[in-house]
């Protein structure tokens, strides 16, 4: 069991090459942070909102983001997001199915569905931007998969599956490292990796990811993650890198209500 409160509503961006923006939000709406020539907006919830203030109790959650420019123009590559996540949520691998990376790697979305049907936890889907040097712009889409990748050594692994059509034909794997991480509010760090998308001329424009609340394995029941409600609020710091060198930095807190 690893603790972790994954509210990875994006990160605002700071177009200078080392630039770091910094973005603070409390409540239930979307969060909308302009930093120079972006506009970023990000949203996450968890239900029930409603748990308990000693027990841990299972939790959907819900995550989505938007990354434009001002001015139209192609937006940077994220390339690593670092989460620190509430100390107060726990994410549960054991006794769910796993896959590696392997089976994941250079498969369609259908095949994967197949091939790791107990191991995937959530679903979503994603819109990416793509300019290639000489040539206008345009947008693939893709079904996200997260899929558990299992425990070994202190460290949980999950995958975020995408595959696109034509024509950047591939599969894109980013690998999501989660670790114990005591400090202060927070229980655990995660890591993700983002792999270069179209050799680096691709950019994820949008997002929506839904771990789910509950995943039914051979009659049994298990809950990817779980969480108690302490003093009214789950709360997590996030990251962001870019493939031109800037960095991004979001606190976002989201209200629970505790009962006994």
């Amino acid at each position: 069991m690893r603790k972790l409160f994954t509210l990875t509503v994006a990160a605002c961006v700071a177009t200078a090459m080392v630039a770091v923006g910094i973005a603070s939000a409390a409540g239930e709406g979307p969060v909308v942070v302009e930093v120079a020539n972006l506009r970023i907006t990000a949203d996450g919830h968890f239900t029930p909102s409603k748990l308990s203030k000693k027990t841990l109790e299972p939790i959907s959650l819900a995550v989505s983001g938007k990354v434009e420019t001002k001015d139209g123009s192609h937006p940077p590559a994220t390339k690593e997001v670092i989460i620190e996540g509430d100390k107060n949520a726990v994410v549960n691998s054991q006794g769910i199915p796993k896959c590696s990376s392997g089976q994941l790697q250079s498969r369609d979305t259908k095949t994967v569905e197949s091939v790791c049907k107990s191991a995937i936890i959530g679903t979503g889907q994603t819109t990416v931007q793509v300019l290639f040097p000489e040539q206008k712009p345009f947008y693939v889409n893709s079904k996200l998969l997260l899929v558990n990748g299992g425990t070994s050594g202190g460290t949980t692994t999950w995958y975020v599956h995408a595959y696109f059509n034509a024509p950047i034909t591939g599969a894109i794997v980013t690998t999501v490292k989660i670790k114990k991480h005591p400090n202060g509010r927070y229980g655990t760090m995660a890591v993700a990796t983002v792999p270069k998308i179209a050799n680096g001329s691709g950019s994820v424009t949008s997002f929506n990811l839904t771990v789910d609340r509950n995943v039914k394995v051979g009659g049994k029941t298990y809950h990817p993650i779980t969480a108690k409600c302490t003093d009214g609020k789950l709360q997590a710091h996030v990251e962001a890198k870019f493939a031109d060198g800037s960095k991004a930095a979001a606190e976002v807190i989201r209200v629970c209500t505790p009962k006994a």
